[in-house]
């Protein structure tokens, strides 16, 4: 079961991939700072995954205007990463979790999907300001999109 609603949020420090190379980007980058929506999920170049993650993207505005920041995270290399990236037009900074820390820290990791060990199950968490987790969501069904309205909800908390 994933980590609860009033939980602090486990740290974390994950490589990004982009045309200017490999960063590092951590939750704590955001501590006081803004609200940050972690959507996990199973793997880059899947059609689900796609229509999510382009989906957030089109919408990133909406977040914002809740002082949001986005970040998606599975456990594809950041270079596979980058590559679904441009080829689907996602905008939202994608973090390769290519060791399984961090879904093991948030338990959503899934033991086995379609033969694969160790994927990240489909799961929203928004972190508030303060590094608590104020909502959480986790799906044993990896064709099941996030509630983004509940998500909304909770940044509007």
């Amino acid at each position: 079961m994933a980590i609860s609603k009033g939980t602090k949020a486990p740290e974390f420090t994950l490589r990004r991939k982009t045309a200017d190379g490999i960063t590092e980007i951590s939750l704590s980058d955001y501590r006081g700072k803004s609200n940050v929506v972690l959507l996990f999920f199973p793997l880059a170049f899947t059609s689900v995954c796609q229509d999510e993650l382009c989906s957030v993207s089109g919408g990133i505005a909406e977040y914002a205007a809740l002082d949001a920041e986005v970040l998606g995270i599975s456990v594809d290399s950041p270079f596979a990463q980058e590559a679904f990236a441009k080829s689907a037009g996602i905008t939202i900074p994608l973090l390769s979790d290519f060791n399984k820390d961090v879904a093991s820290a948030y338990d959503v990791l899934y033991a086995e999907l379609l033969g694969f060990k160790g994927v990240a199950k489909r799961s929203a968490f928004v972190v508030d300001k303060t590094g608590t987790i104020a909502y959480a969501w986790s799906s044993e069904d990896p064709k099941q999109l996030p509630p983004f309205d509940e998500i909304k909800k909770a940044l509007h908390s």
